[in-house]
């Protein structure tokens, strides 16, 4: 008796996708910025008001200055396939953008892969405290 060997079941990195540019910007207003070696971020809540989403998003940049054309689209790739293997990471109800380096080019995948999951658990835990405390207090005006 032979028995088969079946791939684990492909997760789809489409469905959780930002697509509108006003999504973008509502996240890019909604958040601060935060660095890892190869890349910044941004992670947001997601509207209350907006139409029911199914889960949580992410969004990834990758603009002119990191390269021409085939090199900005395989820094695309590589990071759609590290984000792909750990969706499950991501946080609930919030909204993750991802502006990568052009470090992320040349990097080994297993690093970017540990940079990515890293990231995730640290917006996870940043998601869990924008919750606790979803109304942060004023910084107090300098007179």
């Amino acid at each position: 008796m032979t028995t088969s060997l079946k791939p684990a079941p492909r997760q789809s990195f489409a469905g959780v996708r930002l697509r509108r540019h006003s999504d973008y910007q509502r996240a890019y207003a909604a958040s601060r910025k935060r660095q890892s070696a190869s890349m910044s971020w941004f992670l947001a809540p997601q509207p209350i008001d907006a139409e029911p989403l199914t889960g949580p998003r992410v969004g990834l940049t990758a603009g002119k200055v990191l390269g021409k054309a085939h090199e900005r689209n395989r820094i695309k790739r590589r990071m759609k396939e590290a984000l792909r293997r750990h969706l499950d990471l991501l946080p609930s109800g919030c909204d993750l953008i991802l502006h990568p380096r052009r470090t992320v080019l040349t990097l080994d995948f297993r690093k970017l892969e540990a940079e990515v999951v890293r990231i995730l658990q640290q917006a996870t835990v940043e998601a869990a405290r924008m919750k606790q405390n979803p109304n942060p207090p004023a910084a107090p005006q300098v007179p």
